[in-house]
């Protein structure tokens, strides 16, 4: 049975009205479309449950540590140094405030955040979706297309929502900035279809700033929704004026937010690049199903030259083509700003295409692609159930999340410093309240980044005296060091405490 569009035509095939679907009831394929999109979001709620720590969990747990220890003057998350960050957002300012007032553990506090996250941004694709269809199935089809549309070469990245990107980070800010995103868009559709007052202009201005602050490539990604939203519109003059102060209104909130200076973010520098470059690596593999989606927009065109998602999409190709062609990587953030559009026009076109043979021929061609990009993702499944009891195929594709560090916790408390290498442990250690000497992500508002980044190498490196690690160790407060088996722990003023997953071993400093 294929899926029909829900607005009135005369054509001989024409689909019912809302009316008349409400009065008929879902059909079978409605009915297995929503039963879809339920599952996946089972399985997302489930892995919260179990949180997998992959790629910058720990950050996040650290600036929530730091922030229920003191709302007013965190310091660094990372390391002992009293500097502001970007990480002090707002959403992680209520998640701080949580577990001071809760006194539970902080990843308990990120298992609620994720529920928040991820309830935002399956209600905000509903609410988006039924601005441009009003079809049963649309909500459905676009969440599933949203997750599983994607390629065949697995890629896991904050800000990107494939569903096995977003159970590995649906506690991260970007979640719940992206979430907020979908909700801007659709009640500025709605204000500008209504011509609503000052109230609401102003509110939606106060929401973009907190988005951005939240998580500025997500914010990047909603401001180019919501530019494409008000170019389909073409709102009077009025509307403008009002926009223009909901604008000011945004500005003002990201002047005043007292945790870190948004606007100085601009001169991050080249060291963001880097980080980057990677996001315009294997797009044809990574992205390959999203083409679908490019033929749907291209559909979408023909029918109006002002389709918001067809603008939407052009505005997102031309900001990260730009980024590739003039080596500022970091603008590849913006990638979602071309998937989200294209995505839900292959998910709408099942549901809006005019003839009942192009409709099925389209519900058709998006099965076939979400069933290939949910085998890509099904290693998902393994967060939740135990590698042994899934089918072989099944588990060639879970990749084992990352081993914490809690076995310190006995001996390390909140705020000791400890030494440990670039990588994985720089990037733990702070969630569980400790600092490192250097920082396990690149901070721009670290100003001796580098020189403790070259601390730590020194400290570790082969030919390092004993008297040149001890002046390392004081200089930065250093009382614990964790390492694996290691020569130069044996007559470094080090003494072995604890040993952990992967041979590592915490070390006291005795010297």
């Amino acid at each position: 049975m294929t899926l029909r569009p829900a607005r009135r035509s005369h054509a001989p095939n024409a689909a019912p009205s809302p009316t008349e679907i409400h009065q008929q009831g879902p059909g079978p394929a409605v009915v297995a479309a929503q039963a879809a999109a339920a599952v996946a979001v089972l399985l997302l709620l489930l892995v919260i449950v179990r949180l997998p720590w992959a790629g910058d969990l720990g950050m996040h747990a650290a600036t929530v540590q730091r922030l229920r220890h003191d709302l007013v003057e965190p310091g660094n998350p990372l390391v002992d140094a009293d500097t502001p960050s970007p990480y002090y957002s707002p959403w992680m300012l209520v998640l701080g405030c949580v577990a001071r007032v809760s006194r539970l553990s902080v990843f308990v506090v990120l298992r609620l955040g994720a529920l928040a996250g991820l309830g935002l941004l399956v209600s905000g694709v509903w609410r988006y979706v039924r601005t441009l269809d009003g079809h049963r199935a649309a909500p459905a089809l676009a969440l599933l297309s949203l997750l599983f549309l994607w390629g065949t070469a697995l890629f896991n990245w904050s800000g990107f929502y494939g569903l096995n990107s977003l159970a590995l980070t649906v506690s991260y800010p970007s979640v719940f900035a992206l979430g907020l995103a979908f909700h801007l868009w659709a009640w500025l559709g709605r204000a500008v279809r209504r011509d609503a007052g000052w109230g609401t202009w102003l509110g939606l201005g106060a929401l973009w700033a907190v988005i951005l602050l939240c998580h500025q490539f997500s914010g990047v990604v909603a401001s180019l929704g919501a530019a494409a939203t008000l170019l389909a519109a073409r709102p009077g003059r009025g509307t403008w004026l009002r926009l223009g102060g909901g604008a000011a209104v945004g500005l003002g909130v990201l002047l005043l937010w007292p945790y870190y200076d948004f606007f100085a973010l601009s001169g991050a520098g080249d060291g963001l690049e880097a980080v980057h470059r990677p996001l315009y690596a294997d797009l044809l593999g990574r992205y390959w199903l999203v083409l679908l989606g490019v033929v749907a927009l291209g559909v979408r065109w023909r029918r109006d030259r002002w389709d918001p998602l067809v603008l939407f999409f052009g505005l997102g190709v031309v900001v990260v083509a730009a980024g590739g062609l003039s080596g500022h990587y970091s603008w590849g953030r913006a990638l979602p700003a071309a998937l989200i559009p294209a995505q839900l026009a292959a998910a709408l076109e099942a549901v809006a295409a005019g003839r009942r043979a192009v409709r099925a021929g389209w519900a058709c061609a998006l099965g076939a692609a979400l069933a290939v990009g949910a085998w890509t993702q099904a290693g998902t499944v393994g967060y939740v159930v135990p590698r042994g009891d899934l089918p072989e195929a099944v588990a060639e594709k879970y990749r084992q999340p990352w081993a914490g560090y809690h076995w310190i916790t006995p001996w390390v408390k909140y705020g000791d410093v400890v030494m440990a290498r670039a990588g994985r442990p720089a990037r733990q250690i702070p969630a569980y309240g400790a600092y490192t000497v250097a920082p396990g992500y690149p901070d721009f508002f670290l100003p001796d980044e580098g020189r403790r980044e070259e601390a730590v190498r020194r400290y570790f490196a082969e030919g390092a005296s004993g008297r040149e690690r001890g002046e390392i160790l004081r200089a930065y407060g250093v009382r614990w060091v964790v390492a694996g088996e290691w020569a130069g722990a044996r007559g470094g003023g080090l003494r072995e405490v604890a040993r952990g997953p992967g041979g590592q071993v915490l070390y006291a400093v005795v010297g």
